[in-house]
């Protein structure tokens, strides 16, 4: 790069040596000058007067949002066991404050991917003015790629807002600690909702996640996701990129998955998911979705039935594509493990399944995701 620029200024140099050599030896003729006109002055942009108070408005709300949030926003490091003997590893993210209800002191939402099965003693949290405090215990659910870090300190928090009043084009500010570089603020738009479809290892099963264009690097995971009235919307986990770092498509965590898991893992120490037995398969094609008689992608085919579950009690088969739960019209394959998993164990509910290039209808009854994989 160093050479490339180089080439570019002596390039440049030269171009102005050899045009003030002409003007050094060439002589103007009179009726040359005499006829030569001045250039006209560059006209620079000008904004409107409303355009410009709109452009001072939102970035005095940026600033506003970055000040108030910024004491919430803390690094995380965490010392990890390898799989060598005697062998650890450092991991470096970020994370947020928050108030959990009924609980004291405060809260830090990581992702579980930076913590993972370290143990409290060998996790740190670096605050916004460098102090540097642990917690006296971590709660974790892998499926959602959520950690939950309780310190004894009350401490500035962020409110969680609801994240399903967020829409594509709004505004949107992210916070972490890419390479390091802790209190990094960027901003950016929501590109999209419920996305489900990438793949993040396989203990990560509950995925719909909030798309933003916002820059997210290394080093960013588990920093907050914030709307323009200074509510965390997201946690950052993600980024599709064949680099490494940022290419414009970054992934969160919804404000409210984080809620409902914090609520059941302080409660009861583990978060209760029901689930029907079923393998489903990634994606419809479109020629799949003609051939079995559908006008459009959507639902969840039926790959695997597996033995001893609700769905084989139910009678599900594979070839199956379930459409709807109840009266929801099932967008993908994540959106049916979304709406199960958030169900109560034992609770019967009526499937929409297209079997025979109709629809029809099948009760089953949820099972117990927790039970059943602790009989694996």
């Amino acid at each position: 790069m160093i050479k490339q620029v180089a080439a570019v200024v002596m390039c440049g140099g030269c171009a102005v040596l050899g045009g003030a050599g002409a003007q050094l030896f060439v002589k103007t003729p009179e009726s040359a000058a005499a006829h030569s006109f001045p250039l006209p002055p560059v006209q620079q942009p000008v904004l409107a007067e409303q355009d410009r108070t709109s452009a001072f408005a939102l970035s005095e709300r940026f600033q506003a949002v970055v000040k108030k949030l910024g004491p919430a926003v803390v690094s995380v490091d965490a010392v990890k066991q390898t799989a060598a003997a005697g062998k650890s590893k450092e991991e470096s993210g970020s994370g947020v404050l928050v108030k959990i209800p009924g609980l004291g002191g405060s809260v830090v939402v990581t992702n579980n991917h930076v913590v993972g099965d370290a143990p409290k003693e060998k996790v740190y949290v670096t605050l916004q003015d460098g102090t540097i405090v642990q917690p006296v215990r971590v709660v974790a659910d892998p499926e959602s790629d959520i950690s939950l870090l309780h310190l004894a300190e009350d401490l500035p928090t962020a409110e969680l807002g609801d994240s399903d009043r967020v829409v594509r084009g709004q505004y949107v500010l992210a916070f972490g600690s890419p390479f390091g570089l802790n209190q990094t603020v960027t901003h950016g738009i929501i590109s999209a909702t419920d996305r489900g479809q990438i793949s993040l290892g396989a203990t990560i099963r509950i995925k719909e996640f909030i798309q933003t264009d916002a820059a997210i690097n290394p080093g960013s995971s588990g920093g907050p996701l914030i709307d323009l009235d200074g509510r965390v919307v997201g946690i950052n986990t993600a980024i599709a990129s064949q680099s490494g770092n940022n290419t414009g498509v970054s992934f969160s965590i919804p404000a409210n998955l984080v809620k409902r898991v914090a609520a059941q893992l302080f409660e009861k120490g583990r978060v209760v998911r029901g689930y029907l037995g079923v393998q489903l398969a990634t994606t419809i094609d479109p020629g799949e979705a003609l051939r079995l008689g559908l006008n459009k992608v959507c639902g969840g085919l039926v790959e695997i039935v597996h033995t001893g579950t609700p769905a084989e009690a139910a009678g599900l088969k594979p070839g199956d594509v379930i459409l709807k739960l109840e009266d929801v019209d099932l967008r993908d394959e994540n959106h049916l493990i979304n709406l199960v998993s958030a169900l109560p164990p034992h609770q019967k509910v009526r499937l929409s399944v297209w079997r025979d290039r109709k629809a029809v209808p099948m009760d089953v009854v949820v099972g117990d995701w927790n039970a059943t994989r602790a009989r694996k």
